[in-house]
């Protein structure tokens, strides 16, 4: 496990380090590129069974835990790997901006405090890594410098502020019953059958559920992954959503509080609306990447539905969910970036005929769009079956129901997008547009190939019985009694 701190310690350095590079550009890259796919080398190499780090050698009730388990190891590996496609993709996309080393700089500190929060053992540095994150994000949502940007920007700071209030909130509660913030610790004296855990169950719903943009906290996400760098709004729909928000809940109600059906058949409700809300947001919209946000709080709201379940199945649809939206939703906002590199158009009703003249950007786009849309044998049919059957076999067939209703409006609504884009007469505005470049279009090619591979491969059971049933396990085996022995 003496691995672990090099998630955070990796990326840290390298931020600090690309503070004061400026105009070297192949030492940008070549720094970007050693950084990224050395974390995700590490990534796959940490072991799968459960384990810890403990920081200075302390007590871990005095000193901070480091912590890893089937559930973080799934974790990890997406957020490096999808790391390491936008910034590769970064490389040619952020030619239009100046100060790329500041770009990789705030891209690495928020991988940092991501890393940082899924290996994390305690509340406080939780915390830290939280703010590290997304503070990290609202530069990186401003980074053009133009007036939407700054105003989404903003936004998002100030309804990120106050999730971040209901959370420091939730920590003092917890360190008020527990006198402890060790998670292990908390786990084990904190009474579900006192009033102020309820309050605490209720200020961190609020708080990460306003991180994951779960309805009614969402209306957010819209402007702030729209205006975003393409790169940007990938790793923030892809993984930063997903860890500062979804993961933290995860652990938080089936690790630290334990299993309680209640406030899960809410959030599985809430998933529900927030699954058909996006979905209606979505159809309304005509800017290319404000769709895909708007469509974000849908998938989102799959998530939670397979969490409110809390039966084996549904987490390991929601898991699986995780990993297939951070593919196919990255690669669409990659393909949207390429398009608007291309053509500075984002609103498709003025596009058309693209195929003509960016196959490649119009290949990814397509596997993207089926994906999304769940047409088989690609990875977004595999995870919306699993939760569907998950609803019916739990008996909340209107569940079902709602992932089907809301599975066919987005199987009708991405066709239309890729016909207004890429099909049709190319207009003459367009005439002398290129593909863009190779820097670009392979990392899309990546994603396409795990979009297509995931597909083929969850039937493996080798897939199930190495990554995702090990996760699944990690969450039911509910409360962390007994960890380590009680501090005094």
């Amino acid at each position: 496990m003496g691995l672990l701190p090099l998630f955070v310690a990796i990326p840290l350095f390298s931020a600090l380090v690309l503070g004061f590079i400026e105009h070297k550009k192949w030492i940008i890259h070549t720094l970007v590129m050693l950084t990224t796919s050395a974390l995700v080398i590490l990534a796959f190499a940490t072991p799968l069974q459960r384990g810890f780090y403990f920081v200075g050698g302390y007590h871990p009730f005095v000193g901070i835990t480091l912590m890893l388990d089937p559930l973080n190891r799934l974790l990890l590996i997406v957020v490096q790997i999808l790391v390491f496609v936008a910034s590769w993709y970064s490389i040619g996309y952020m030619e239009k901006y100046t100060a790329k080393s500041r770009y990789f700089s705030f891209v690495f500190l928020m991988l940092a405090g991501m890393n940082g929060i899924v290996i994390t053992a305690d509340f406080f540095n939780l915390y830290v890594y939280m703010e590290i994150a997304t503070i990290a994000s609202y530069a990186l949502v401003a980074y053009g410098g133009k007036a939407h940007e700054l105003e989404a920007s903003f936004k998002y700071l100030v309804l990120g502020s106050i999730s971040s209030l209901f959370i420091l909130l939730g920590i003092a509660l917890i360190y008020s019953q527990t006198a402890a913030l060790n998670m292990m610790l908390v786990a084990q004296r904190l009474d579900v059958t006192n009033p102020i855990t309820w309050l605490i169950i209720t200020v961190f719903a609020a708080g990460f559920g306003l991180k994951s943009a779960l309805f009614p906290f969402h209306s957010w996400l819209p402007d702030a992954h729209s205006s975003a760098p393409a790169p940007v709004s990938a790793i923030l729909s892809g993984v930063l959503i997903k860890v500062v928000g979804i993961y933290v809940l995860l652990r938080f109600f089936f690790n630290i509080i334990g299993i309680d059906q209640a406030p899960l058949t809410l959030i599985a409700w809430l998933g529900a609306l927030s699954s058909l809300i996006g979905v209606l947001l979505a159809m309304g919209q005509h800017d290319f990447k404000r769709l895909l946000a708007c469509h974000s709080v849908s998938q989102v709201g799959y998530i939670f539905i397979g969490i409110g379940l809390g039966t084996p199945l549904g987490l390991i649809g929601a898991l699986l969910h995780i990993v297939n939206h951070s593919a196919f939703k990255s690669l669409l906002f990659l393909s949207a970036g390429s398009v608007e590199h291309a053509t500075g158009e984002r609103n498709f009703h003025s596009m058309g005929g693209l195929a003509k003249v960016m196959p490649w950007t119009n290949a990814a786009s397509f596997i993207g769009f089926t994906s999304i849309g769940g047409v088989p044998p690609l990875n977004g049919f595999w995870s919306k079956l699993i939760l569907i059957i998950a609803c019916v076999a739990s008996g909340q067939w209107i569940l079902g129901l709602i992932i089907v209703i809301v599975a066919i409006m987005t199987l009708t609504l991405f066709p239309k997008i890729q016909k207004y884009v890429f099909l049709g007469d190319l207009p003459s505005k367009f005439q002398k547009v290129k593909e863009s470049p190779w820097s670009m279009i392979f990392p899309m090619l990546i994603l396409c190939f795990f979009c297509i591979t995931l597909g083929a491969l969850i039937v493996v059971p080798v897939l199930r019985e190495t990554y995702f049933l090990p996760a699944v396990q990690a969450l039911l085996s509910g409360k962390w009694l007994g960890v380590f022995q009680s501090a005094p």
